[in-house]
C-alpha cells in the first residue's frame, strides 16, 4: 500500500489509537502463549517417554487446556477491540464525509452522481471498515506468528526448519504477481457497483416519468446490462481471488510435508527428539493458517486501498464557494435590502459564453423588482449567484454596499430567502417542511407564513392538516401547492431579501398575482425580485429589468416599457394573445 494510503490509515486510527494498541497487544500475548504450547507439549513427549503415568498426563493435559483457554479469550478480546475500532472508523468516517458534503456548492453534485457519492459513503467505507478491522488483525497476527514461531523453530533444528520455510519466497513472489491485478479488479467491481447505485437512485427518483412513458422494459434493459457488468467484474475478482488463495495455502502445506519427510529421518539418526518433531509439526502447523489467510488480507487490503483513494477524492474536493478568512459579519437584524450590481459577469465552467455579461443595476430596500426574458436569458443565472450558490468574481455583486464574496456565507444567506424553481420538500409532514429554516417557529407562525403564500386554505382541507405526511420530494402534492409551501418555508424565515426564481410558475396568473401583491404590502422592509414568465404578475410589480442573452436591455415599470418598442412589448403581446384563447 502506498506510504500515502499507509498515512491516511495513520489518521484513521489515530483517535482510537488506545484501543487498536491495546487489540495488538492482547495479539502478542496471544501468540506469545500460542508458542509456548508446543513447547509444553514437547517436555511432555519427551518426560513420557522416559517414565509413563497418568497423572503426568492429565498435569499436561489441564495445563494446555488452561492455556488454551486463556488464549481464547484473549483473541475475543483482541477482536472485539480492533473491530470496534473498525467500527469507530466507519461512524467517524462517514459522519466526516456528510458534514464535508454540506460545505460543497450546488455544481459539484451535478459533476458526480448521487448513486456515486452513495457508493462511496457505503460501500467503500464499509471496505476502509474491514480493512482497519479484519485486515489489521490478520496481519498483526501474521506478523507476531512468524516473528515468535520461526526463532523458537530454529532453535529446535535449524535445518528443518529452514528447509519448511523454503517455499515462502515463493508466496511473497505470488503476492507481488497478484496485487496490481486485485488492485485494478477491485476498482472495476467499485465502479461498476457504483453504476447500478445511480441507475436504481434515478428510476426510483423517476418512477413515475418511466410508467407515463411505459419504459420499464427499457429500463429492465439498462439495469440488467449493468447488473451484468458488475456480475463479470465480481467474477473476475473471484477468479483471482480463487487462484491466489489456494495457491498461498497449497505452499504453506508442502513445508508440513517436508517437516513429515525430513524429521523421521533425523528421529532416525538421533538428531531431534520425538518431542521435538511433534513441536515442529505443531509449529509449521501454526503458521499455516496465517499464511493461507494472507491472501485474504491481501484482498481486504486491495479493497481498502482503492476504497481510500475514492473516499479520499471527495474529502480533498476543496469548496469553490467558501467564506473569506476575514469575512465580514453581518447580522440579518441590520440587513436593509439594498442590492447593487457593478457590471457583474459569468460563465459556467467549460462555457466560452458568458451566462451574465455586463449587468449593472440597483435595487433599493423595500423594492419589487421582476425579471422576465425569454428561456435562457440568464435570470435563473442571477438568482443563484444573489446567495452565492454560484462562484461570481469579487467586486461585481453588493449587498448594503459590502461585497457579497467578502460577506460571511451563513450571514449572507440568512438574509436572503431564495425559492428555486424546484420546489424541493422533504418527505415528512407540511409543517416540517414550512419550519424547515426555522425549526422552533409555532403553529401559528407556520399558518401565517402558509396563508401568505396562499396555501393555508387547501392545507387546513387535508385529513391531518399540517401533520400531513408529503410523499418523497413532495410527490403527493401538485406542482403548485410544491410551490407554494416552499414559497411559506422562505417566507417564515423572514428575510429581508426574498428571491422567487419561476417559484409560482404552477400557479395560476390571478393566484400568483394575489402573492406578489400580498409581499408588496405586507412587507414594506423585504426587498423582492420576483423571476417569472407570468407577465399578469410582474406587471405589478415596482420596477420590471427585461433580460436577453445574459444582459439587461430594458428596465422601468410596466407602464413604460410599454410605452417603448423592444422586447417587453413583444413578451406582453404574447401574453395577451395567450390570455385570449384560454
Amino acid at each position: 500500500m502506498a506510504r500515502s494510503q499507509l498515512q491516511k490509515l495513520g489518521a484513521y486510527m489515530r483517535p482510537h489509537w488506545q484501543k487498536a494498541g491495546l487489540g495488538i497487544a492482547s495479539l502478542l500475548v496471544v501468540n506469545f502463549i500460542g508458542v509456548r504450547i508446543p513447547l509444553l507439549i514437547r517436555d511432555g513427549v519427551d518426560q513420557l517417554q522416559v517414565s509413563f503415568s497418568f497423572d503426568q498426563v492429565m498435569g499436561y493435559v489441564g495445563l494446555v487446556l488452561l492455556l488454551a483457554s486463556v488464549m481464547w479469550v484473549i483473541r475475543m478480546v483482541s477482536r472485539i477491540l480492533l473491530f470496534g475500532v473498525g467500527r469507530q472508523v466507519e461512524f467517524d468516517l462517514k459522519q466526516h464525509l456528510f458534514e464535508h458534503l454540506l460545505t460543497l456548492e450546488p455544481a459539484y453534485f451535478g459533476r458526480i452522481s448521487i448513486g456515486e457519492i452513495i457508493s462511496r459513503a457505503t460501500s467503500d467505507v464499509d471496505n476502509i471498515r474491514r480493512l482497519l478491522g479484519f485486515a489489521v488483525l490478520s496481519l498483526a497476527n501474521t506478523v507476531f506468528a512468524y516473528a515468535l514461531t520461526i526463532p523458537v523453530m530454529l532453535t529446535i533444528n535449524v535445518r528443518l526448519t529452514l528447509i519448511a520455510l523454503a517455499v515462502y519466497p515463493l508466496m511473497l513472489v505470488l503476492v507481488q504477481m497478484f496485487s496490481r491485478r486485485l488492485r485494478a479488479e477491485q476498482m472495476q467491481v467499485q465502479e461498476r457497483l457504483s453504476n447500478l447505485s445511480n441507475l436504481i437512485q434515478e428510476d426510483m427518483s423517476g418512477i413515475a416519468l418511466i410508467k407515463i412513458y411505459a419504459q420499464e422494459a427499457n429500463e429492465q434493459q439498462a439495469f440488467d446490462q449493468l447488473n451484468h457488468q458488475l456480475l463479470d467484474a465480481n467474477l473476475a475478482l473471484a477468479r483471482s481471488r480463487n487462484t491466489l488463495f489456494p495457491l498461498l495455502g497449497g505452499l504453506a502445506s508442502i513445508s508440513l510435508l517436508v517437516v513429515l519427510a525430513f524429521g523421521a529421518g533425523a528421529i532416525a539418526n538421533g538428531a531431534l527428539s520425538v518431542g521435538d518433531f511433534v513441536a515442529l509439526i505443531l509449529y509449521v502447523e501454526r503458521l499455516v493458517f496465517p499464511t493461507a489467510l494472507l491472501g485474504f488480507t491481501i484482498t481486504a487490503y486491495q479493497r481498502g486501498e482503492v476504497s481510500i483513494d475514492r473516499v479520499e477524492a471527495i474529502l480533498n474536493t476543496k469548496p469553490d464557494i467558501a467564506s473569506p478568512a476575514d469575512a465580514l459579519s453581518l447580522p440579518v437584524q441590520e440587513v436593509e435590502g439594498y442590492l447593487e450590481a457593478r457590471n457583474l459577469t459569468y460563465a459556467y465552467p467549460g462555457s466560452e459564453i458568458p451566462a451574465l455579461e455586463d449587468l449593472s443595476f440597483k435595487i433599493y430596500p423595500g423594492e419589487t423588482i421582476a425579471i422576465v426574458g425569454p428561456i435562457g436569458s440568464g435570470k435563473s443565472t442571477l438568482a443563484n449567484a444573489l446567495p452565492r450558490l454560484l462562484d461570481i468574481p469579487s467586486g461585481q455583486l453588493w449587498l448594503d454596499n459590502r461585497d457579497v464574496t467578502q460577506i460571511a456565507l451563513p450571514d449572507l444567506r440568512r438574509a436572503i430567502a431564495y425559492v428555486p424553481q424546484d420546489s424541493f420538500l422533504f418527505s415528512t409532514t407540511i409543517e416540517n417542511n414550512i419550519r424547515y429554516g426555522e425549526p422552533l417557529s409555532t403553529l401559528p407562525e407556520t399558518e401565517f407564513a402558509a396563508k401568505q403564500a396562499e396555501i393555508n386554505q387547501e392545507i387546513q382541507n387535508f385529513p391531518q392538516r399540517f401533520q400531513t405526511i408529503v410523499g418523497e420530494r413532495g410527490i403527493t402534492l401538485s406542482g403548485g401547492q410544491r410551490q407554494r409551501t416552499a414559497l411559506a418555508r422562505a417566507l417564515l424565515i423572514d428575510a429581508p431579501i426574498l428571491v422567487l426564481d419561476d417559484a409560482l410558475s404552477s400557479v395560476d396568473n390571478q393566484t400568483a398575482t394575489a402573492i406578489l401583491s400580498s409581499l408588496s404590502t405586507g412587507t414594506t422592509q423585504k426587498t423582492v425580485l420576483f423571476i417569472s414568465h407570468q407577465m399578469s404578475a410582474a406587471a405589478t410589480a415596482d420596477r420590471i429589468f427585461v433580460m436577453d442573452q445574459g444582459r439587461i436591455v430594458q428596465t422601468g415599470t410596466h407602464a413604460e416599457l410599454l410605452d417603448q418598442p423592444g422586447l417587453y412589448r413583444t413578451l406582453w403581446s404574447q401574453h395577451q394573445l395567450e390570455a385570449a384563447l384560454t
